[in-house]
């Protein structure tokens, strides 16, 4: 009875169904189940976290009590390991306490050593008092664009390694990671420099927060000068880096951008909209540089020199190679260094190495990866590998022996690597995204295949592109054939009505989460090896694909309007026939706002307005536009700002959407939902303040639902209030959405103007702002109006008509 219970199935169907084939040996079996390393990387991981938490003798105690703490689990692992190669020497449990508490002291020493390093030298004093300094550095990451909001502008955010600063009157020669923040005219300039870049320029240094691996933030105030260029390695690698965008640049723009984040993690090219719903079908960590991008070069790499005939040594030479190229191309940060190390351990896992890797090499890693850089302990990208890495190991390989004794070995290994990794992961991702992926499983299977197609012919196109240009747009071409299939299965993946899940991300409902996972497991291999049982769950998945879960009573029968729950800002629906609603604003969370539309069953939207562009109105366009047919967008007049509209244009020209400006007097009719815009209109007096002037140039709809009216102005402040009433607008409805969210700023004539029933306020729950205001709720109840807002009762739908309007909420208010 001391062998895993998932073993002994695996072995008696070996032995009924395919009895000439050999059993692992004892060896290999050991090697993957070797406990013994787990406790140390355990250990080694929560005693970086403290030790770089910026505190140091704080640090110092909580990596040594918590190695003390991880000896129990030294002890059992050491002394209850049931699988070893005979007349191996037990390793004394007293001793493998004493490495555990080592260790742990260790990687905690180091990482107080660094974080000390990053805190307390020149910049991070300079930083501390807010200093203007003149800085030279050196680019060392790809730019990324941070779009901008109501209050800030774009940002673009770079990593770089300060060389030397000068300013209050000293001047130090350091070298030390720092961030870029640019912002203004000098975005242009710096997305285009190379990586390697050495630059001199003035900027101001801030503190960075707590336990982060920079010494400063560096916000740039001046224009910059250049230095010097990259050295030849990094012209190199930025000539491949560009052949590669050139091998793919005549195909279609999505595949066109993806390619580059499958084989490069270049992300920028991605829209939000794709990448809402790569996000929602499971697929993102395709987009990004990870173990699995090394595992399938080396996989190839390692079969073509097998097939060339290339043995022994030499053949390991080539493995290394390839991790070398691979290191180069995505640059030598500590994403790339940790995928390399992570998918080095998933190929052993794997096989491809001969004697396969257990969680003994995967603990190994994880060490060296700590004793290298501390701050991956604070990396989410980190323990995302690692649980991966781990969840391969020790599920995929005997969960595949066991299915495939019913189905072909290729889908046996498509269901049961994602599945394992989809398991080990899910509750950090539930932790970081607050949903579950239902249909991650089916799409990772079905992209599957076409994922090694598009990352080796991706990297063959970038390697050629430095030989022949019509042989790297060859390979180009097949790249992004392969692309375009993993696009075709996100998209239809994310069309399914239940592709995913809401789920609580509070330590409760994860630690639930994880307890669910875990038992999953233990039941995976009675299940798989069941034909009937396993075809039974595999429709049951696909029935909850088809069906958004609800809660019971919500949506209610013959809505006709709905503020949707997204939190600080507004999604709110006009219902304008079966599956078919027009949208007005999209809130500032993509997957809040798709949860909504999915469960209110709407796949088209005829018309999507965003009455201005603030992000707590525009950011969730993602989610409105993922998995559904946008065919118009109306917009502000006012465009700004400029960062929000830029995206907002750019992610509905992706979606082969119209945009309009909706101006006052316009009218459209869909189905029994009729529209006219009323605003916005010059504001009568004058503010000062650029966000309420935004405000102000929100547009304003009168709406007529099958007979229930609706007014919505947006986030339209008190001079536009004002402008309305002066025009004489006929502002009659039975429900009124409260302008901003319920601001304290309200005009009251403009509430007692429009004789409404039923007032929504949309607001978050325990929002900064206090919205809904207290003296705008006494407002609207003075006036006789029924108040409800977002904050307390989830989603808020109105049913009926003028004459017998009802109101339904997502919870008790």
């Amino acid at each position: 009875m001391s062998e895993p219970w998932a073993r002994r199935t695996a072995a008696a169907l070996r032995a009924r169904l395919a009895p000439d084939r050999p059993e692992p040996s004892e060896e290999a079996t050991a090697a993957v189940r070797d406990l013994r390393v787990v406790p140390l990387a355990l250990a080694a991981g929560a005693a970086a976290w403290a030790g770089t938490g910026g505190r140091p003798l704080v640090g110092l105690l909580a990596a040594g009590a918590l190695g003390l703490t991880a000896t129990v689990a030294a002890a059992i692992a050491a002394a209850g390991l049931s699988h070893r190669r005979a007349g191996a020497d037990r390793t004394a449990p007293g001793a493998w306490w004493l490495v555990t508490v080592l260790v742990a002291l260790v990687v905690g020493t180091i990482g107080v050593a660094q974080a000390e390093r990053l805190r307390s030298g020149p910049p991070a004093r300079l930083a501390a008092a807010g200093a203007v300094v003149t800085a030279r550095l050196e680019v060392r990451s790809d730019a990324r664009l941070v779009a901008g909001s109501a209050t800030r502008p774009p940002v673009l955010l770079a990593g770089a390694r300060l060389l030397a600063v000068s300013g209050r009157g000293g001047h130090w020669r350091v070298r030390v990671p720092v961030t870029l923040l640019v912002t203004g005219g000098e975005v242009g300039w710096w997305a285009r420099q190379p990586v390697g870049t050495t630059v001199t320029v003035e900027g101001r240094l801030q503190s960075p927060r707590r336990g982060d691996d920079v010494a400063a933030l560096l916000r740039v105030r001046a224009p910059p000068t250049a230095v010097a260029p990259p050295g030849p390695a990094g012209r190199l690698v930025e000539q491949v880096r560009a052949g590669l965008r050139q091998a793919v640049a005549g195909r279609p723009p999505e595949p066109r951008a993806l390619v580059p984040a499958l084989v490069l993690g270049d992300t920028a090219g991605l829209t939000p909209e794709l990448q809402e719903v790569f996000r929602t079908t499971g697929l993102t960590h395709l987009t990004a540089v990870s173990g699995a991008n090394l595992t399938l070069l080396l996989a190839f790499l390692l079969l073509g020199a097998r097939w060339a005939g290339v043995r022994g040594w030499w053949l390991r030479g080539v493995g290394l190679l390839g991790v070398a190229v691979f290191v180069a191309l995505c640059r030598t940060e500590p994403s790339v260094l940790r995928a390399a190390a992570m998918g080095l351990v998933a190929l052993a896992a794997l096989g491809a190495g001969g004697r396969r890797a257990g969680l003994r090499n995967l603990g190994v890693a994880v060490l060296v990866l700590l004793l290298v850089d501390p701050f991956l302990s604070r990396s989410w990208g980190f323990a995302l590998s690692v649980l991966a890495s781990g969840g391969i190991i020790w599920w995929a390989r005997p969960w595949a022996d066991v299915l495939a004794r019913w189905l072909p070995r290729l889908v046996a290994e498509s269901v049961t690597l994602p599945l394992a990794a989809h398991l080990a992961t899910l509750p950090v991702v539930v932790l970081l995204s607050g949903q579950v992926s239902v249909v991650g499983l089916l799409a990772n299977a079905l992209a599957g295949p076409f994922v090694g197609p598009a990352t080796v012919l991706g990297f063959a196109a970038a390697g050629a592109s430095l030989l022949s240009v019509p042989l790297a747009a060859g390979l180009g071409w097949g790249a992004a054939w392969s692309a375009q299939a993993i696009i075709t299965v996100a998209r239809l993946g994310a069309r399914l009505p239940g592709a995913a899940v809401g789920w609580p991300a509070g330590p409760a409902a994860v630690a639930l989460l994880a307890a669910g996972c875990l038992l999953a497991a233990l039941l995976v291999p009675w299940l798989l090896a069941r034909r009937v049982p396993t075809l039974l769950l595999a429709l049951a998945l696909l029935v909850a694909l088809v069906r958004v879960p609800t809660a019971p009573g919500w949506p209610p029968p013959g809505w006709q309007f709905v503020a949707c729950d997204v939190g600080q800002g507004d999604g709110l629906v006009l219902r304008a026939g079966p599956g078919r609603a027009v949208v007005v604003d999209a809130g500032p969370d993509p997957v809040a706002m798709r949860r909504c539309l999915d469960t209110l069953g709407v796949r088209t939207v005829p018309l999507l307005v965003l009455t201005h562009f603030h992000a707590d109105h525009a950011d969730g366009l993602a989610g409105v536009l993922a998995g559904r047919t946008v065919q118009q967008v109306w917009v502000s007049p006012l465009a700004e700002p400029v960062g929000e509209v830029v995206a907002v244009r750019a992610a509905a020209a992706a979606a082969g959407a119209a945009v309009t400006v909706a101006g006052p007097g316009t009218r459209v009719r869909v189905g029994e939902l009729a529209l006219r815009v009323v605003g916005p209109l010059p504001p009568r007096g004058t503010d000062d303040d650029a966000s309420a002037a935004q405000n102000d140039a929100s547009v304003v709809l009168l709406a007529d639902v099958g007979g229930l009216t609706v007014l919505l102005p947006g986030d339209l402040e008190p001079p536009g209030q004002r402008a309305l009433l002066a025009a004489g607008v006929d502002l009659r409805v039975t429900v009124l959405k409260v302008p901003h969210h319920g601001s304290g700023r309200q005009e009251p004539d403009f509430f007692a103007a429009t004789g409404a029933r039923l007032a929504v306020a949309s607001a978050g729950r325990d929002n900064d702002y206090g919205h809904p205001a207290p003296r705008t709720v006494a407002l609207a109840r003075g006036l006789g109006m029924t108040v409800v807002s977002t904050d307390r009762a989830g989603g808020v739908a109105v049913t009926g008509t003028d004459a017998d309007p009802g109101l339904v909420t997502q919870r008790r208010p």
